[in-house]
């Protein structure tokens, strides 16, 4: 198991560092394709003026030197010398007045020669690296005869260990006594330097920067102000599409329920129709309902004739309603009402008022009521009907 945990920390520690690394290297490998002034109008470039002070010469003149390309794999070539005396002194800046417009702007360093500090390699954890600055401060002490405060120091990555993953580190620290008058002869250059470097044994720098991080000058960010404006654009943009999604969700949601307002419509004029047609339906199941459950003209008089005696002379039959009228003339008209009784078709048969002799025909005249047995049709019949009806319909 701690086998594995070694395995994986070495991978993690591999990879993850050399990611940024291999990024920076990536885009510096574009901008390499793009022309000088391209690079330094974009901030992408590391060319740098290289301002040192020979001493050999006897002279103390100012050399210039122009750096392209990264500090590893870097070209070098002189500009020019500027003679030393009062025209460094000065608060302007002389540089100004002889270089050409195309470097005039790029940063400059002062670069110390090789004898004037010391360097030592240390061991560092791979954390450190994001602090190196403030961990190497610690470490001046002991690794050189200067202090933190006497001293310009600065450090370098030299490589990654792939075993345990810490970092080589090299320090470089320069003392204030040797930079002091350096800075002193610089004059009005002096206020321009982004940084103090250090070169080895064959004069290429080492790309430290020794100068504090409070007096270094930092070069306007020239995308600054285009970064702003593609900032606000694109704002703007995202702002102009949320409020595109928003307007096509609420045109949708307007469609949406115009169309759901139109079915609504078409759905109530169906709803209205079909209940026209179930109220008709109902109606005539109830009328069906009741021509059933009334005993018919044909079927009252069928029985009457069943019913009644030979002699028995109807002159009235009428049926009203539920009432049911008989008037005529019988010889046996006091046996009419037990001759009527236990019919289907009615009941409670009963002469209504006294028998009255007709004197012409020598029988008795009569008048006979009855209520005809109606069954009432019941609503749960008349639905049951109806909803029975379209099923076996739709069975159909």
């Amino acid at each position: 198991m701690n086998a594995l945990r070694d395995r994986i920390g070495r991978i993690q520690t591999r990879v993850l560092p050399g990611a940024g690394g291999w990024l920076s290297w990536w885009s510096r490998a574009l901008a390499a394709w793009l022309p000088v002034r391209w690079r330094a109008a974009l901030g992408l470039g590391r060319d740098r003026l290289l301002l040192s002070q020979d001493a050999g010469t006897g002279e103390d003149a100012l050399q210039v030197r122009l750096q392209t390309g990264d500090v590893d794999a870097a070209a070098i070539r002189d500009i020019g010398r500027l003679p030393a005396g009062e025209d460094l002194g000065i608060d302007a800046d002389p540089l100004a007045t002889v270089l050409a417009p195309s470097i005039v702007d790029l940063p400059r360093w002062l670069v110390m020669p090789a004898a004037s500090g010391l360097r030592r390699r240390l061991t560092l954890p791979s954390a450190a690296a994001e602090r190196l600055r403030d961990v190497v401060s610690f470490e001046i002490d002991r690794q050189t005869p200067f202090t933190a405060e006497t001293a310009a120091f600065d450090a370098r990555i030299l490589g990654r260990r792939a075993s345990d993953g810490q970092l080589d580190v090299e320090l470089v620290a320069v003392p204030l006594t040797a930079i002091q008058p350096r800075m002193a002869a610089l004059g009005g250059i002096q206020s321009t330097l982004a940084g103090i470097d250090l070169s080895d044994n064959n004069g290429v720098p080492l790309g430290v920067n020794l100068l504090p991080p409070a007096q270094r000058r930092h070069r306007a960010d020239p995308l600054a102000r285009w970064n702003w404006v593609f900032g606000a654009v694109a704002l703007l943009a995202l702002a102009l599409a949320l409020w595109q999604i928003l307007e096509n969700r609420r045109a949708a949601a307007d469609a949406f329920e115009t169309q759901v307002s139109a079915q609504s419509a078409k759905a109530r004029t169906a709803s209205q129709r079909r209940q026209e047609l179930v109220d008709m339906v109902e109606g005539q199941a109830y009328l069906d309902q009741m021509r059933r459950g009334r005993p018919s003209a044909i079927e009252v008089i069928d029985e009457l004739t069943r019913r009644l005696p030979d002699t028995t002379y109807m002159e009235k039959v009428a049926i009203e309603n539920d009432k049911l009228t008989l008037i005529g003339l019988s010889s046996e008209a006091s046996s009419l009402v037990q001759r009527l009784e236990g019919s289907p078709l009615w009941r409670a048969p009963a002469l209504t008022g006294a028998l009255q002799p007709d004197p012409r025909s020598g029988r008795d005249r009569f008048t006979l009521t009855a209520d005809l047995v109606v069954v009432q049709p019941t609503v749960q019949n008349v639905q049951n009907k109806q909803e029975t009806t379209p099923r076996g319909a739709g069975n159909d």
